[in-house]
């Protein structure tokens, strides 16, 4: 059994991986800004400070966690309002990931797992899968701040010897899903039609209870020691696929138009949203040898799994 803090603990992945945890007899502190919304059997520790700043102080003297999975983060949004979207970001994702690593360490924590982003490496694959050590060119705030947070902790553990472990998930689905993944449902609940039939691109995604099972084994797996790993399902899905099966589990067909992805490209220039379709339509894959290689990890639930799972959760809350 292995003491974990887990920050953001009652956020979308930050439960998923308490349950996880708790499930397999760990013992949990969960770190949260708000009081409420953790799982049951998880230790709330509230700390309301902006950007960890108050940290180091306020850290409870019983509190002796073997690793800290640092999960709390400013989120990537298609329309941020911050004035310097860089800077806000730079606070939160950097700054403040930095605050808790350097309290983590002062108060004897050995492992630290910092939960990344495929941002922080690019938006779209070089025709093959991403592996860990592809040149990194982020392309927004979100992913720049992910990017500088991954070197910031790399550095700090060379100079100290903390065991600074990163994991870089794709897009993560699972009940609750938020944001584009749960428009996406809406849109097939309500059975619009979707210009999504012609795209080959392929994408990873990871359920959130095998990112949750991955990061399990990055906190206490010896053998993830200093280690950057690609968390991924085991199916790189076309939207149009992924469209399909959501709408096989949500009990609605997905209405698909095949249009092809030119056309989409020129509406998203011509629309302003050329980010956003690129997004759409670009393939990105990637390439998880290295964590099923140095952990022996396999995804324990498939692709259709997670997301009979998320839809089973739609129809039982829409």
């Amino acid at each position: 059994m292995s003491r974990i803090l887990v920050t953001g603990a009652n956020g979308f992945v930050g439960r998923a991986l308490c349950r996880t945890l708790v499930d397999h007899g760990h013992n949990v502190t969960g770190l949260v800004r708000q009081a409420g919304g953790c799982v049951s059997d998880v230790d709330e520790w509230v700390d309301a400070t902006r950007d960890f700043a108050g940290l180091a102080s306020t850290w409870p003297e019983a509190l002796t966690p073997d690793c800290v999975v640092h999960l709390a983060a400013r989120v990537h949004v298609m329309r941020d309002n911050a004035a310097d979207p860089d800077a806000a970001f730079h606070a939160t994702n950097v700054e403040g990931a930095l605050r808790v690593a350097q309290a983590a360490r002062h108060h004897g924590v050995r492992r630290f797992v910092f939960v990344s982003s495929v941002k922080a490496l690019a938006e779209s694959d070089p025709g093959r899968p991403l592996r860990e050590d592809d040149p990194p060119a982020p392309q927004d705030a979100y992913g720049r701040s992910k990017l500088a947070a991954e070197q910031a902790l790399s550095r700090y553990a060379e100079e100290t010897g903390l065991d600074v472990v990163t994991v870089r998930p794709p897009l993560v689905y699972g009940p609750q899903v938020r944001a584009n993944f749960l428009r996406l449902m809406d849109a097939i609940w309500k059975g619009v039609p979707l210009p999504l039939g012609a795209i080959s691109a392929r994408r990873s995604l990871v359920y959130v209870d095998n990112l949750a099972d991955a990061l399990m084994h990055c906190a206490t797996d010896p053998r993830a020691t200093r280690q950057c790993f690609h968390v991924a399902d085991s199916d790189a899905p076309t939207v149009a696929e992924l469209a399909r099966a959501l709408g096989r589990h949500l009990h609605k067909p997905a209405r698909l138009l095949p249009v092809p992805a030119g056309w989409l490209r020129l509406a998203g220039r011509l629309s302003g949203r050329t980010a956003q379709v690129d997004r759409l339509v670009g393939a990105l894959q990637l390439d998880t040898a290295r964590i099923r290689a140095a952990l022996d990890w396999q995804p324990p639930y498939s692709t259709d799994d997670g997301l009979a799972a998320t839809a089973r959760w739609y129809r039982s809350t829409h």
